[in-house]
């Protein structure tokens, strides 16, 4: 299992899988053709089928076109077998005479991915599944964070608060920041209107107000390009930070507690990116809500001193019920349902670690069993609810 680096990626929105990886691919394909005249991509699947809305194109363009002419052309309607989101680049010189070519995928949270090798760093973690890595806690006594720590080496706390810094600055620009998204749905940012109104109530109310707002910030962020952190896509970066910030302006938490937090709700997207998917064209937004709400779940049960059973338990529950969970995003945006999306899995994670805490983190289906079953759900999904936006939500919708 690969570094936790991997699930949290600092980088512009609104895709991660659409935008992140795309660009990154464009630039090795770049380095390894600095002298081509021309380059040519082609998008196939999900990747094609959304990639406008998602500025796939735009993030390839900004890399290639000021070297040589890039030609783009979209394939929706042909899927590659080895992953729904496939591109496939060619380089050609001065004569016309094709100089080299790539094909390779978007794998989900910005990671890229050979039919025969990832480009992903090397593993680090020996355990990879949950139960493994939850029963050596209760061996040994420690804690998730502690085994992230070990494998990774106390330089991953370096990495970690960058990223605590990053999300945190994404929540105050999104949160001071008014106006329209681009796209052309006129989707306008919520953020700070739900934060002065939650401020008006009290208790409940206003803490439930409070996650909205924050987890709003961040997602209109993401929609508008802004710079975010993977977790662990960018459709779904606004769970993890609100219920992190809720808590750090609540209960006044010290940051070393929330980047262990963080580590832990790591680990856990890093244990459903390896077993299952956190692709939405691979297995629909369950795998991105659905897995970051189950991240933020861990990280607040044990903020709140769960033990390894109940941290299991609450990320278990934020997983199980996103199970099924389509992505359909409405013209190809990361907007709706995306958004609210974000904020309504921030308030559930946040349930869900209330509940374990009241039990003995006792429970018939583990997180590694949710797992399995997001993955088979995804499987039995047809395409159109795979971030093609050809069903649900997505379908006949169209600009005015």
């Amino acid at each position: 299992m690969e570094s936790i680096k991997e699930i949290f990626r600092i980088g512009k929105g609104p895709s991660s899988s659409h935008t992140m990886a795309p660009r990154a691919a464009s630039q090795q394909f770049l380095a390894r053709n600095p002298k081509a005249a021309r380059f040519v991509v082609t998008l196939y699947g999900s990747l094609a089928a959304t990639g406008k809305g998602h500025m796939t194109n735009t993030a390839i363009l900004e890399v290639l076109s000021p070297a040589a002419p890039t030609e783009i052309v979209w394939k929706p309607k042909i899927f590659l077998p080895f992953h729904p989101n496939g591109m496939h680049f060619e380089a050609y010189d001065e004569a016309d005479n094709k100089l080299d070519e790539w094909t390779t995928y978007s794998i989900g949270g910005g990671a890229l991915a050979d039919e025969n090798s990832s480009s992903a760093t090397h593993n680090v973690y020996e355990m990879t599944h949950l139960a493994q890595i939850q029963a050596w806690c209760e061996r040994t006594g420690y804690g998730y964070w502690e085994y992230v720590e070990m494998c990774e080496g106390k330089e991953i706390w370096d990495y970690l608060t960058e990223v605590w810094k990053v999300m945190q600055e994404a929540i105050n620009r999104g949160l001071e920041t008014e106006g329209v998204l681009p796209g052309g749905l006129g989707v306008r940012r919520k953020a700070a209107d739900y934060l002065i109104r939650a401020k008006g109530y009290t208790d409940s109310l206003r803490s439930r107000g409070m996650i909205y707002s924050y987890a709003l910030a961040t997602s209109e962020e993401n929609a508008a390009g802004g710079i975010i952190v993977t977790a662990p896509t960018c459709g779904s970066c606004g769970v993890l930070p609100a219920v992190l910030y809720h808590l750090k302006q609540t209960r006044d938490f010290r940051e070393s507690r929330i980047l262990r937090a963080i580590a832990t709700a790591g680990l856990f997207g890093n244990v459903a990116k390896t077993n299952a998917s956190v692709s939405g064209a691979q297995v629909g937004c369950q795998g991105e809500v659905g897995v970051a709400c189950a991240m933020a779940a861990a990280a607040a049960c044990q903020l709140f001193g769960g033990t390894p059973a109940q941290i299991e338990y609450a990320a278990e529950m934020g997983l199980e019920h996103h199970l099924g969970l389509t992505c359909d995003p409405v013209c190809g945006l990361v907007q709706i349902p995306c958004i609210e999306r974000n904020a309504f899995a921030a308030a559930r994670a946040f349930d869900a670690n209330i509940f374990a805490t009241f039990s003995d983190g006792r429970h018939r289906v583990n997180y590694d069993k949710a797992l399995e079953v997001m993955r088979q759900t995804g499987n039995d999904l047809p395409s159109l609810y795979k971030e093609t936006s050809e069903g649900g939500l997505a379908k006949n919708y169209s600009l005015e």
